[in-house]
């Protein structure tokens, strides 16, 4: 574990593994804990990963300004760690809600990412949005699944806007490329990892501005990959695929099989397929 102070004054944390140059590597929930990235399939056996508590979660502070947990904000903590370790760019890898401040951190510092990896991202600092559809055909894949019917009538109800309770953890199984007890021992180990404050605070009003993202995207000049799980309920391949059009440099990598934690469903093809790009000049 490594910690750092933010320009703020708050001490966040580092799960560091691995050696080699460093990759930043920053979760998802919006504000969860570390924890649940495991070893990324792997990945520290090709780099040395720095993945990143937010702020308020895992073992990084609480902050004295709740309003620090707005992602725009976050950017200076992205910032203070490129900082603290000296490096006048980095690479920087980001999984679901963790794109979006990786996306607006290269919006805003774009000669300081040298490469940028989008793993089965959220799409809210550029205004993309899955269609109820997209998601529903997305979850039909699945349709031989032996638990598929409880769950797609739940994701049926959740789409339609009159979801139960338990409806959104009927539809768990969705987000894995196999629902088995590893699958299972994974979705039960994130509980209590998300700062639920935090999470609430993440998008609120200011936090993105989806045209100026766009601009400053169009401009972006580094290497970027941006892959997606081909049955992942909460980012559809589709998706991704328009926000992979955003850049100049993207590429665009759909891993078959794969939900919404790639490195669980097919840990070598995960890593086989990042670790080669962060590989390259």
């Amino acid at each position: 574990m490594q910690t750092y102070s933010a320009h703020d004054g708050t001490t966040l944390a580092c799960h560091v593994s691995g050696a080699g140059d460093p990759v930043i590597c920053l979760p998802g929930g919006p504000m969860q804990s570390a924890d649940y990235l495991g070893d990324l399939g792997g990945l520290p056996a090709h780099r040395r990963l720095l993945m990143l508590d937010p702020r308020g979660a895992g073992r990084s502070a609480i902050p004295e300004d709740v309003s620090s947990y707005r992602c725009d904000r976050l950017v200076g903590d992205v910032e203070a760690l490129r900082e603290h370790l000296g490096l006048d760019r980095i690479d920087l890898l980001a999984h679901c809600a963790g794109a979006n401040l990786a996306t607006l951190y290269a919006a805003r510092h774009p000669g300081r990412v040298r490469r940028l990896a989008l793993i089965t991202p959220s799409t809210r600092a550029v205004g993309i949005e899955a269609t109820g559809e997209s998601r529903l055909a997305t979850a039909r894949l699945r349709r031989d699944e032996p638990w598929f019917a409880a769950a797609f009538a739940a994701l049926e109800a959740i789409v339609a806007g009159d979801a139960a309770d338990d409806d959104w953890k009927r539809i768990d199984p969705f987000f894995y490329g196999r629902w088995d007890a590893a699958a299972r021992d994974h979705q039960a180990a994130q509980e209590g990892g998300r700062n639920e404050e935090a999470a609430a605070a993440f998008g609120a009003p200011g936090a993105f501005d989806p045209p100026a993202t766009r601009a400053a995207l169009g401009g972006f000049t580094a290497p970027v990959l941006l892959l997606a799980g081909e049955v992942d309920l909460n980012t559809p391949p589709d998706v991704v695929a328009e926000f992979a059009a955003l850049f100049p440099h993207a590429e665009f990598v759909v891993q078959r099989g794969a939900g919404h934690f790639p490195w669980l469903d097919d840990a070598h093809r995960f890593t086989t397929t990042t670790a080669e790009f962060l590989a390259r000049p």
